[in-house]
């Protein structure tokens, strides 16, 4: 037994440990927040890559309350240790336990998603488990990618095209509180293009698509969705028009070569599934967006859409619940709510009057502080942070 008491301690928006009963609590509530759905015998086989944060974990835990899915979940995560282990880990140890509470046959591997090896396992697994593959959602955000086929390891960068950008940003100070500042950054140098677009961009999706076609794993009518974002233009500049745009350019275009491809192979599908703003672990990363996201959730308040209900209504569109909601790119828009006129016009007007006097007054500061800590597991109400938890939890195991 490792039980301990376990405080939240950080440098701005990273946090050394995670707290394990309230990540358990925070996919409860997670789960609690999907609408019931009426899945017939046995649900889609699904796989879900980047399943245990962010908008992986929404889809995963979406798919799993809502329609059922049965299948298997990657991510990357490090088990306790010396310190706890990742929230992601303790996360994917609560998935699990509800899936099989509520009787989904829903497994989890841990380990490199953009390696063969990975690859190979899925596959063998889906075989000997499952039978074909009906959905695979692609939610992979990683500084790092090695090409199996080079060994080349490519890095990601977070960086303006063609000339700097200059950017107001949020930062939080352990005593000073919160200050808006400008930061400028630099613009992509060589090729921090090229390297982002390897991690970021569409080449392991198309990668795993023709792996499991390779195996005859996909199923008649498969479908697949790859996780992305378009955002404001107030973030352009660092966001949608810099390295990481260009990689999601990729991405979309990835899709539609999938798309093809795949109509021809199993009647399937591809597509992009374009979500809206949301407080996460690869989000705070990105200068600006913890400014933009603050502020659009004092403009918004409750009626900010929370990740694993747009992901709700992704599965409700690729099962066809629902019918699909494509823009003329054929992209899947889950971010309407963000980008209508009228929350765009008033996140902006808060954006130009935003200082570090006045930003208590524009933005919802205690919900994004709250937000940011509940990635690791705290301030999510009805934990007890003074009681010990125990840390050294297992990773789930396959089941039955």
């Amino acid at each position: 037994m490792s039980e301990r008491v376990i405080a939240p301690k950080s440098r701005g928006f990273l946090f050394f440990d995670s707290h394990p009963a309230g990540c358990r609590k925070l996919v409860d509530d997670m789960w609690q927040a999907v609408p019931e759905g009426r899945p017939r015998g046995e649900g889609p086989v699904a796989l879900v890559i980047g399943s245990s944060a962010g908008y992986g974990l929404a889809a995963t835990i979406a798919g799993l309350a809502r329609t059922g899915i049965r299948g298997i979940g990657v991510c990357f995560e490090k088990a306790p240790g010396r310190r706890t282990g990742t929230a992601g880990w303790y996360r994917t140890a609560a998935t699990a336990e509800l899936a099989r509470e509520h009787g989904h046959d829903m497994v989890f591997l841990n380990g490199d998603a953009f390696s063969d090896a990975m690859k190979d396992q899925v596959s063998d697994l889906l075989k000997q488990r499952y039978g074909r593959l009906d959905h695979l959602i692609y939610s992979v955000a990683a500084p790092r990618r090695t090409d199996p086929d080079t060994g080349t390891t490519y890095a990601s960068v977070l960086k303006p095209i063609g000339a700097p950008c200059t950017t107001k940003t949020l930062v939080f100070d352990a005593d000073a509180g919160p200050r808006v500042t400008e930061v400028e950054s630099a613009p992509a140098m060589d090729d921090d293009i090229e390297q982002t677009t390897a991690v970021m961009g569409g080449a392991d999706w198309e990668r795993w698509i023709g792996h499991l076609a390779g195996r005859d794993l996909l199923a008649n009518g498969f479908s697949t969705a790859a996780l992305s974002y378009i955002g404001s233009p107030l973030t352009a500049g660092i966001y949608r028009q810099g390295t990481i745009g260009a990689a999601k350019a990729h991405l979309e275009a990835t899709a539609r070569t999938l798309d093809e491809r795949l109509d021809k192979l199993v009647g399937g599908r591809a597509l992009t599934s374009v979500n809206g703003a949301a407080v996460t672990q690869s989000s705070t990363a990105i200068p600006g967006i913890a400014l933009y996201v603050g502020l659009l959730r004092g403009v918004l308040g409750p009626d900010m859409v929370p990740p694993v209900s747009q992901l709700t209504g992704l599965w409700d569109q690729l099962t066809g619940a629902r019918p699909l909601t494509l823009d003329d790119e054929g992209r899947l828009r889950l971010d309407l709510w963000e980008l209508a006129p009228a929350v765009q016009a008033a996140v902006t007007d808060r954006w130009n009057r935003a200082t570090t006097d006045s930003i208590s007054d524009l933005a919802d500061l205690d919900w994004f502080h709250a937000e940011v800590q509940r990635l690791y597991g705290f301030a999510v109400p009805g934990v007890d942070y003074t009681a010990p938890v125990e840390t050294d939890i297992p990773w789930p195991g396959p089941g039955a």
